[in-house]
């Protein structure tokens, strides 16, 4: 159980912030696969204060996703207060987490994001004021450092927890890494010994065992998994059956992959409308068909879908092929 503020948690596994791919639509599959907690991806601040429409959509929550992180990011305090203020009365968010590890030019341009690591007082500054100004639980999202030179965190995580943070996740990689190279899980551990708040780990949870590893090795309390879902919230189930049971469950058949990436596309078409959910879900598409014999084609065709019917009939056809020739296989031994 993994408590934050007074938001109960039911499982460690948390769904990453991801950007361009963490909306409502891929939110609730994944949590309908087991994540404890999901998190929205980060919305400008200034485009929830100017009420940007946009920005707005991005604050949509599907009751079923309860609890919910939902992500702010900005660079300037009265605008950043006032945002949470807004997500804080007019959302049904459980939780106001502060994006402080983006590593995007364009966000640390405007002192945003992985900006932040840099500055261990304008960290407690900040989130002291948002902490303030709001009755749900704020919490981090935060790399370890900017690059190998600048690696202050400790002294960030403690200025959460002095700021009154309810948590932190961290990210075991620097801003200039972005995500090459292996996550750090000596930082990660170091800074769970140096807060008494929770502490969520990020970084290369590729499968349930290295979950588990995670947990074991850092003592974190909830271990966050991002790119290794994508595609695949079947790596969400076994996770978390894999901490509860010790039972790794195996990997869904080609069908069930389809199956799910259809039900997101309709999903996707209901939040959005066709033409925009049929663009979206080409990227998607192709993370579902990941690992599967024989998918270049049908990957390749999927980028020129841009209707639900045509999805549909490629998929269909192309899960029909896979198991017919995989029915024959077996006639053959």
């Amino acid at each position: 159980m993994l408590k934050i503020g007074d938001v109960q948690i039911d499982n460690p596994v948390v769904l990453a912030p991801m950007a361009g791919v963490c909306n409502s639509a891929f939110r609730l599959t994944v949590k309908e696969f087991g994540a404890g907690l999901v998190c929205a991806e980060m919305v400008s601040d200034k485009g929830i204060v100017f009420q940007n429409e946009r920005s707005l959509d991005m604050l949509y929550i599907d009751e079923r996703e309860y609890p919910l992180s939902l992500q702010i990011f900005g660079g300037k305090k009265d605008t950043l207060v006032e945002a949470a203020r807004f997500v804080d009365k007019h959302s049904n968010a459980a939780i106001i987490d502060i994006n402080m590890g983006c590593p995007v030019p364009k966000i640390t341009k405007c002192d945003a994001g992985a900006k932040w690591l840099l500055d261990p007082d304008k960290i407690y500054e900040m989130v002291a004021a948002v902490v303030d100004a709001v009755d749900k639980p704020v919490t981090v999202k935060m790399r370890m450092g900017w690059d190998e030179d600048h690696i202050f965190a400790v002294k960030n995580a403690q200025a959460v927890e002095r700021a009154g943070g309810s948590a932190v996740a961290l990210h075991g990689r620097t801003r200039v890494q972005l995500y090459e190279g292996t996550a750090n899980w000596d930082i990660i551990r170091e800074v769970k010994q140096s807060i008494n708040i929770p502490l969520i780990g990020n970084g290369d949870v590729e499968t349930p065992q290295d979950a588990k590893r995670m947990l074991d090795e850092t003592g974190v309390d909830g271990v966050m998994i991002g790119r290794a879902a994508l595609g695949n919230p079947w790596m969400i189930y076994r996770t978390v059956k894999y901490l509860e049971t010790g039972e790794l469950i195996g990997e869904p058949s080609v069908r069930e992959k389809i199956d799910v990436c259809l039900l997101h596309l309709d999903r996707l078409i209901a939040l959005k409308n066709e033409d925009v959910a049929c663009r979206e879900m080409r990227k998607h598409a192709a993370w579902y068909l990941k690992g599967v014999r024989g998918n270049a084609k049908v990957r390749n065709a999927v980028n020129e879908c841009s209707t639900r019917d045509q999805f549909v009939t490629l998929l269909t056809n192309y899960v029909n092929e896979v198991e017919e020739k995989m029915a024959l296989e077996s006639q053959a031994v």
